[in-house]
């Protein structure tokens, strides 16, 4: 299996702002008193294009699906929370722990996935579990080891230990079941998503593993990743805050890798983490403050990596 794709869906918002359904337990957003609605999503618009733009000069194919004027999906910039694609044929639809983020899976982006001459094979739908309250959101909750065959997953109300274990049955995954935590207002609180705080490359991974309180999920979740021979860069909390654990490695033009990261997640960077990355692949980056701010996710979540076979 391989671990990078050269295409990925992208989502051009039309009303981005700050989601106060979300705001609730990600910690990374902020109000943008000092901005207008209109302005927060021209603003978000134009880092969007800026960000596809880099990525298309580096040969990498980015599908750019249309946000919906039908629905008020201010979050739907990160289509990897509800959809994942897979080299199987097979697609996952995750459930959504806000409700209007919900709003954000649509059957018309399927199509024009097809259209662009992808194969879909099956639809593993687990969206049924909203209505028990339980949530699993997508690459978001899951960061995968496509890979070597593994799925790491820290736990949190938007990633439940029973459905991860159901998609990691049906989609033949090892399942790495951990706790993540951040430091707000002195308590230790449970991050939201584990693709803040680890991205995992061809032959490397960028992990914090200070946010990982326990001693031997923090010592397994190492192991398991330098048994499959990933040269681990470590990150602090404070980078993390800085999104610079929310990075995906896509690839370009004849098979070469980037990693992709937010300007101000290089800009926390030390000179030797981008040495020790730029000795696996080139860095791109582009300025997300907007939709950093006002998201609380970055370059990773904006992207939905699309592994399906060609029709």
């Amino acid at each position: 299996m391989q671990q990078t794709t050269n295409t990925i869906l992208m989502v051009r918002p039309i009303n981005f702002r700050m989601n106060e359904q979300t705001a609730v337990n990600n910690y990374y957003q902020k109000v943008l008193d000092n901005l207008m609605p209109q302005t927060v999503n021209a603003k978000a618009q134009q880092e969007f294009d800026t960000y596809v733009d880099k990525l298309r000069a580096k040969g990498i194919q980015v599908i750019v699906a249309q946000d919906s004027s039908e629905f008020d999906t201010p979050d739907s910039i990160f289509p990897n929370n509800w959809i994942s694609f897979h080299q199987s044929g097979n697609i996952a639809l995750y459930p959504m722990f806000a409700e209007n983020r919900r709003l954000e899976r649509r059957e018309d982006i399927l199509e024009q996935i097809e259209n662009d001459g992808f194969h879909i094979d099956q639809v593993f739908d687990y969206t049924s579990a909203e209505e028990e309250e339980i949530f699993l959101e997508g690459t978001g909750s899951i960061v995968l080891d496509r890979k070597h065959q593994k799925a790491y997953c820290a736990l949190s109300p938007r990633a439940d230990e029973d459905l991860f274990i159901e998609f990691c049955e049906d989609f033949e995954y090892t399942p790495i079941i951990f706790h993540a935590y951040q430091t707000v207002n002195n308590e230790r609180k449970l991050i939201y998503h584990t693709n803040v705080m680890m991205c995992v490359a061809e032959t490397f991974a960028v992990i914090c593993l200070d946010c990982i309180d326990d001693k031997k999920e923090r010592k397994a979740v190492a192991n398991s990743l330098k048994e499959d021979g990933l040269e681990l860069i470590s990150i602090s909390e404070e980078q993390v805050n800085n999104f610079a654990g929310n990075m995906l490695q896509v690839s370009g033009t004849e098979n070469q890798k980037y990693l992709v990261m937010s300007q101000a997640a290089y800009n926390s960077l030390k000179p030797e983490q981008v040495k020790a990355i730029e000795k696996h692949c080139e860095i791109i980056t582009s300025s997300l403050d907007t939709i950093e701010a006002c998201g609380g996710g970055s370059a990773r979540c904006m992207m939905a990596e699309v592994f399906l076979p060609k029709a």
